[in-house]
């Protein structure tokens, strides 16, 4: 069974959703909502973003929420509707809970200010 196939259903005769959720129970009632969290699991999975691990005791349990957001164009007409499932990381505690630090996406705009700096600059890029 696919995690986000029992998400709540509720009619799919609302009109679109204009404001962004602030929890899970409000989002599964709007069928944009639940396919951009099917869409965000998908992704997860498919990415094996996690690994399961035996229980222990003494491990410390990080919870996890769903963020949303109304990803809009140019003209502000709703381009499409974007969740996010994320750890609750401000638990955790550097090598004890964690090793390493992975962020999954550079903005184009950040490379593009880097490359701008360091041609400004004369530096050189690896």
């Amino acid at each position: 069974m696919h995690p986000s196939s029992n998400l709540a259903t509720t009619s799919d005769s609302l009109p679109p959703p204009t404001d962004e959720p602030s929890c899970f129970t409000e989002a599964s009632k709007h069928k944009e909502w639940r396919a951009a969290m099917a869409s965000e699991m998908d992704a997860l999975l498919r990415n094996d973003t996690w690994s399961l691990v035996p229980y222990d005791p003494q491990m410390n349990i990080l919870g996890c929420k769903w963020v949303f957001r109304i990803k809009r164009n140019s003209s502000g007409a709703i381009e499409r509707y974007k969740a996010l499932l994320v750890a609750k990381g401000f638990h955790q505690l550097e090598g004890h809970d964690y090793f390493e630090t992975f962020s999954p996406v550079v903005k184009p705009t950040t490379i593009r200010i880097v490359i701008a700096l360091a041609a400004s600059h004369n530096w050189v890029l690896r």
